[in-house]
């Protein structure tokens, strides 16, 4: 066994007399998660003894923060990594690639998800619960989050209209159109103004010019900007954003990113959830209380 094996654990050698799932070590068994929705559905399946380590920006469940970090976003601590000796890492897009191949190179098993998608999050769901051994634990998950959103689309119908809606993940350069997040605006009940853009996964590609938000005039703006708080004054005082109908009647509104940024169970429940009541108050419709947000809202939803 040479130095690099010995550190990261890996046995060489003959195979055992009789081969069998428990003789070649079953499924994974250490799994290091580089971004915080794979970790929510671990957790979610009822699997989180086996997550060795987690992104520094994880935040749901709580419980997850007691796991060692190893990670940004677009950084890792690879020395930490090797260190915990993980027989699975998953990482998430184009983002993480050099994550990824450094830990590659390094004789890590390696997955990237790349979903974009409500139903490509409901896949990866499925796919991470069959890499864990538990494929009917991933269905049941899957099938009640699927059930969540239709009773979301079920309340939605009773709008009066369908607003128009601007959603910005990113205020400098403006950024928005990632494809959950519209597709969830519309489950919800609203009408995205920049409906072209859904198809472009990368940010670069989703960046728009603040004159061309004013001339789509959206009656709602939520705003979501990972990591950081978001500055309502900052948005209002775009020139020419006084003009618009979101602005000039009061309906901007911030929806945390950890909720609807992450593509995972978090935006298919919490993130949907919040920007259903915003939606229903642009509107004038009181939500359902089993339909309500369990965590803390934007502050001019708080008494809605």
């Amino acid at each position: 066994m040479n130095n690099e094996q010995d550190r990261l654990g890996i046995k060489t050698g003959a195979l055992p007399e009789k081969l069998s799932v428990d003789s070649l070590g079953g499924y994974p068994r250490r799994i290091v998660c580089l971004t915080d929705e794979t970790t929510e559905t671990l957790y979610l399946l009822g699997e989180e003894d086996r997550i060795a380590g987690v992104s520094g920006y994880t935040v749901r469940p709580k419980e997850a923060r007691s796991k060692p970090r190893v990670s940004a976003f677009v950084s890792a601590k690879i020395d930490k990594i090797l260190e915990l000796r993980p027989d699975l890492v998953l990482a998430f897009s184009d983002l993480q690639a050099e994550i990824a191949r450094e830990l590659i190179q390094k004789g890590l098993t390696v997955l990237a998800f790349n979903q974009r998608s409500v139903a490509e999050i409901l896949q990866m769901i499925l796919t991470l619960a069959g890499l864990v051994g538990t494929p009917q634990k991933g269905k049941a998950l899957a099938s009640a989050l699927t059930s969540g959103l239709e009773e979301i689309r079920g309340s939605a119908r009773r709008f009066p209209r369908r607003p128009r809606v601007f959603f910005e993940e990113w205020n400098e350069p403006l950024i928005s159109g990632i494809q959950w997040v519209e597709e969830l605006i519309e489950l919800a009940g609203g009408e995205p103004v920049f409906p072209e853009l859904r198809q472009k996964p990368l940010a670069r590609d989703r960046i728009l010019d603040p004159g061309n938000v004013v001339s789509r005039d959206p009656e709602v703006v939520i705003a979501s900007w990972c990591g950081v708080k978001v500055n309502k004054d900052r948005i209002t005082a775009r020139p020419g954003w006084s003009g618009i109908t979101a602005v000039r009647q009061g309906h901007v509104y911030e929806v945390k990113s950890t909720y609807i940024l992450q593509p995972g169970p978090a935006a298919l429940t919490e993130g949907v959830r919040q920007i259903h009541l915003a939606l229903a108050h642009a509107v004038g419709v009181e939500v359902d209380p089993r339909l309500r947000p369990h965590e803390r809202v934007d502050a001019v939803l708080r008494s809605s």
